[in-house]
């Protein structure tokens, strides 16, 4: 939501309504100080139509309602922070205005909702039980640890993957001088020096790829082996080990 927006509607409203204390009215980005004004000066507009006294108050509610989501994200990150400084759900309790550690518990976990992103919910608002969050949590945590794993993954075969074209490149006179197979690893070299965003492995793990598939058909034709230099052959038969086919 943008709500120093919504302010600036609320703002053009008075202005339009000939409010004669709209020039007090505090800046856009003050949304706490500007929703009070309209709130205190919602009596300026009362000569304006059912309609524009309608589109104003639900603007207000959906401003306290913003400011309230906002209060609570803070707060969230308040008992993040004490818990982080080793205090006790029971010191915790009367600043949330609860009685006992088990009540401080139940609606830390409650107000932890609003900051939960559950992609398993579709856009759906999670529920604010500590038994949802709970749930949340943990899906939440597998998540991150799957995404974890495949980070690790790409990560092992991209360190695997260097070395391999390199050698490729570098022993690429013992390997066939043929039209697919020079294409593909001039790609490899032009990609190799500077390759570090992730579509540039990508493009390189492809470009290998292709390289293994054009010298395992020229294997397919000629009764020799392909490559005329150990350092070549060896080029190649770690990258056709990366690729099996």
């Amino acid at each position: 939501m943008d709500a120093p927006a919504v302010i600036g509607e609320l703002r053009d409203i008075h202005e339009k309504a000939e409010d004669p204390d709209v020039g007090a009215m505090p800046a856009d980005d003050e949304v706490y100080r500007a929703l009070l004004y309209t709130e205190t000066h919602a009596a300026a507009l009362k000569i304006t139509s059912d309609d524009v006294r309608r589109s104003a108050a639900i603007k207000r509610v959906m401003l306290w309602e913003y400011l309230r989501e906002q209060a609570e994200i803070h707060q969230v990150k308040a008992i993040e922070a004490a818990r982080g400084a080793n205090a006790e759900w029971t010191q915790l309790a009367p600043a949330l205005a609860v009685s006992g550690k088990s009540g401080a518990y139940q609606k830390a976990k409650r107000l932890k909702a609003v900051t939960l992103t559950d992609e398993s919910l579709n856009g759906r608002t999670l529920r604010r039980t500590p038994e949802a969050v709970l749930a949340a949590e943990s899906r939440i945590a597998a998540r991150d640890a799957e995404q974890q794993r495949a980070q690790k993954t790409a990560q092992r075969r991209h360190d695997a993957l260097m070395p391999v074209a390199h050698h490729l490149i570098e022993h690429r006179a013992g390997l066939p001088d043929s039209g697919n197979v020079t294409y593909w690893l001039d790609e490899v070299a032009a990609v190799l020096p500077h390759c570090e965003t992730p579509t540039q492995i990508v493009s390189l793990r492809t470009y290998v790829a292709a390289v293994v598939r054009e010298l395992r058909k020229v294997e397919l034709q000629e009764p020799r082996p392909i490559a005329t230099t150990d350092s070549a052959r060896l080029a190649y038969a770690a990258a056709a080990e990366l690729f099996p086919s």
